[in-house]
């Protein structure tokens, strides 16, 4: 994480992708996010590493298909060049060796495509987190570091509390909606299924994909946002 000032409680977002409509979609999910603001879109290699050096960016999201060099490739030539900017992918390469890649090179998080601003939005907030904790730590000594290097980690709730507002016979009724579904279910469809309504029905999908005991995928439509489906993880 880099340590420079927080400038006045922003964090400065580079967006790099290839895609024109898709970077303009990436930008306004992260607007959507406190205290984040982009200050750029790049969609090559060569124009991130300008745009870095012209606006100095916090954090950087980086496709890594991109036309002149691949996404990791970019990174050293930022060090080299003496940017700390912190990196998270978003990219549809799910290879291991690009994921190690990733990790080697110290990127913050690695989120794959497609996804939503539900999937983008609390890896935002848990980097700005890690970020104000290191900000504003003192280290006396080894606990201190232990527990720097430890703040990005949330330890999820033991698998019988569910949040606050959440019933026990409800995630009951959506688990097994989503068990004995053929395939994926809309939060519509798992809200027909089980009695209660779309909203709730969303909430309980989305606790259940916390929590990983779901899996979301995203189907385009020919209009408006991808519809998210979720299915029970076997």
């Amino acid at each position: 994480m880099t340590t420079t000032s927080d400038k006045a409680g922003t964090i400065d977002v580079l967006v790099v992708d290839d895609d024109f409509m898709v970077a303009r979609v990436h930008r306004a999910f992260v607007e959507r996010v406190e205290p984040f603001r982009v200050v750029g879109i790049a969609h090559t290699g060569a124009q991130a590493i300008e745009a870095v050096d012209a606006l100095r960016p916090d954090l950087i999201l980086l496709d890594l298909y991109l036309p002149d060099l691949f996404g990791l490739d970019v990174i050293p030539r930022l060090r080299t060049a003496g940017h700390d900017c912190d990196v998270m992918v978003i990219s549809a390469a799910q290879e291991a060796d690009t994921v190690r890649g990733a990790v080697r090179r110290g990127v913050v998080d690695y989120l794959l495509k497609p996804f939503d601003f539900e999937d983008l939005r609390p890896r935002l907030e848990r980097y700005a987190a890690q970020r104000g904790r290191l900000l504003t730590a003192v280290v006396r000594g080894q606990a201190d570091v232990d527990r720097v290097l430890a703040g990005a980690f949330v330890p999820a709730p033991p698998a019988h509390t569910l949040p606050k507002g959440m019933s026990v016979e409800t995630a009951a009724l959506v688990e097994r909606a989503l068990r004995e579904a053929d395939g994926t279910l809309s939060a519509t469809e798992c809200a027909a299924l089980t009695g209660v309504s779309r909203v709730s029905a969303r909430r309980y999908l989305e606790y259940f994909h916390s929590t990983g005991s779901a899996e979301v995928s995203l189907r385009y439509g020919a209009a408006g946002r991808p519809e998210r489906r979720y299915a029970w993880r076997t």
